[in-house]
């Protein structure tokens, strides 16, 4: 079965310990928030995911949605479990003050929805979709829109989609047809069609706020000429209700390999009427303020689906009984010994261990100066964190999913031929986090974004947020006598990783096919040095905790037994990862393509 317990004590952890929340408690828009407050915070949500969304994760899955008489149906229990968590205040959480947000920081933010995720990654789609649209429409909204609609969505009666993809584009927006035409009161009647649209139609709420990218009949071609509609499915009244149905509706829901407790959506818009939000042919540049949301928040999806898979599979092999220990019986009591006993079953555990908990060390880390990015209190600071969450952000989408992928499916072998059928659920969370590593773009357009756009923006400073503390630390540490060794590895590993900067730098410029080849391992590569640079931290700040007792000692010594995992098992691909980057694009693009 599924199994899942808030990882409380490690998110504790990370914001207290390993990361400075004081930091972002000094702010002005903060300074209410104390670490007590966000554990407390954190506690309720956990209770709350682990009563409610995870009993029903599999009866979503097995469920789905229902498309009838052109009304969506959500699986049994969403509609009463969406009302409590509305009801709860967790649609408001990061919402801003001034439109009946609570205001807490995104890094708290960030560990509620990674709950969300673990326990039910279907039902988190919905609020996370109005989150991403909440982003594009607070930053270049009207006021008048923003006053009409940020309201109704941060308190979760109204929610939001993304209406980006059509038939014939995904990745090139350019290609968009969907057509808007100005209207005598100032709004537009957008028309065309749309699909893979998440949350697109449902049950939940009383009104969906679709944002929705067409062109004006004067749109230059191409990418260029884009501009983006906020379309309501009800037109609202004076005052604020929903009132007489747009011209949108849901024609077909997507049959799919996963996340079937998500309604995903062909959408219709026909003569739909919908306001402009930003200028006309810049709607890439408020797209993108949603997406970029949207994207970190795939990434911790990533991490919720490592985290329950983790646990389901831990718990699986303390039970499961299979053969003796190599090293001799170890429960002569019992016919056999639990499988956790096993060296293989203990690397894929550990795998999975790591990569949840440094991935929510690196999540949080990037929340934390998403928080500063926005609050900040000088120009200076506000903006390096803005160049650290750029260059951050497609590490954290792809790496973050990739791993999440591979931990689901270490957790159907940790399982063996019980996880490959449905009776146990890990094999809902393979096919569960397969898509995280294609919506919101592809993970390999993700590495292409690092190298083509986030590298060499501002001549390379965006680098500086990562690069900079990782080499004060190995310069404070490379003599230490506990953390020598392990500094060492991380000098290796990021003396790598510049060296492959310098590479796809200069390579690139001339061919930028060396560059695309390159892309995906340095995107690896950069998020291993990243993670690396946080389990040395961990395992400094543990190790310093030598007076801890009880539960403690157990947690201290745990991470230090997870980071040395994680330097000897995982951080030497990064020597293999640079040796393919500096192979070039040769054997990659030399056979002819009526070969293949």
């Amino acid at each position: 079965m599924q199994t899942y317990t808030p990882p409380l004590r490690d998110m504790k952890f990370v914001i207290s310990e390993l990361h400075d929340f004081s930091r972002l408690t000094k702010l002005d828009a903060f300074s209410a928030i104390d670490a007590d407050l966000a554990e407390t915070v954190l506690e309720e949500a956990g209770k709350f995911v682990s009563e409610v969304l995870l009993p029903l994760n599999v009866i979503g899955d097995r469920e789905g949605c229902r498309l009838e008489n052109g009304i969506v149906r959500t699986p049994t229990g969403f509609r009463e479990a969406y009302a409590a968590f509305c009801e709860a205040g967790w649609s408001s959480v990061t919402g801003l003050p001034d439109y009946g947000g609570q205001g807490l920081p995104e890094t708290i933010g960030m560990l509620i929805s990674e709950m969300i995720c673990s326990a039910n990654l279907s039902f988190g789609l919905y609020p996370g979709l109005t989150n991403g649209a909440m982003t594009a429409l607070r930053k270049y909204g009207s006021e008048d829109l923003k006053s009409r609609y940020l309201e109704k969505m941060i308190s979760g009666t109204w929610s939001a989609s993304m209406c980006l993809t059509e038939a014939q584009c995904g990745t090139d927006l350019g290609l968009v047809r969907t057509r808007a035409t100005p209207a005598d009161d100032g709004s537009w009647r957008v028309t065309g069609s749309k699909i893979f649209i998440s949350a697109g139609d449902h049950d939940l709420t009383e009104n969906i706020v679709h944002l929705v990218l067409a062109r004006l009949p004067d749109a230059p071609a191409g990418i260029k000429g884009i501009s983006l509609f906020l379309v309501p499915k009800f037109l609202p009244r004076e005052d604020g209700s929903p009132g007489e149905r747009n011209g949108v509706v849901c024609t077909a829901l997507e049959h799919k390999m996963g996340i079937r407790g998500s309604a995903t959506c062909q959408l219709s818009f026909d003569d739909a009427k919908g306001w402009l939000v930003g200028q006309a042919h810049k709607g890439m540049q408020a797209m993108f303020a949603m997406m970029n949301s949207e994207r970190l928040g795939v990434g911790i999806q990533g991490l919720g689906i490592a985290e329950i898979s983790y646990q389901s599979a831990v718990a699986y092999a303390k039970d499961r009984l299979q053969g003796r220990s190599l090293a001799g019986t170890r429960y002569p009591n019992l016919p056999a010994d639990p499988i956790i006993v096993h060296p293989d079953v203990r690397r894929m555990l550990m795998t999975m261990r790591v990569t949840a908990e440094g991935c929510r060390a690196l999540g949080a880390w990037v929340a934390g100066e998403l928080d500063i990015s926005e609050h900040g209190a000088s120009e200076t600071e506000r903006r390096d964190a803005e160049d650290f969450v750029a260059l951050m952000t497609p590490v954290v989408k792809a790496m973050f999913t990739d791993l999440g992928n591979d931990a689901a499916n270490l957790a159907v072998q940790t399982y063996g031929g019980h996880g490959y059928i449905v009776d146990h659920g890990v094999e809902q969370l393979a096919r569960d986090s397969r898509i995280a590593m294609i919506y919101e773009g592809t993970n390999g357009i993700q590495a292409l974004d690092l190298v083509g756009r986030k590298l060499p923006a501002h001549t390379g400073r965006n680098l500086r947020g990562l690069f900079h503390p990782v080499s004060r630390f190995i310069e404070e540490n490379r003599s230490h006598p506990a953390l020598g060794k392990m500094t060492g590895h991380l000098e290796r590993a990021f003396g790598a990783l510049q060296l492959a900067t310098g590479h796809i730098a200069q390579r690139g410029m001339s061919d930028p096919e060396e560059a695309a080849a390159a892309a995906t391992d340095y995107l690896r590569l950069t998020g291993l040095v990243a993670l690396a640079f946080l389990w040395a931290r961990t395992a400094q700040i543990a190790g310093s905790k030598t007076d801890a007792q009880g539960p403690d000692k157990a947690f201290y010594a745990a991470k230090l037994s997870s980071a040395q995992f994680f330097y000897d098992r995982i951080l030497p691909d990064t020597a293999a990862l640079y040796l393919k980057i500096k192979s070039g694009k040769a054997s990659m693009m030399s056979l002819p393509e009526d070969v293949f």
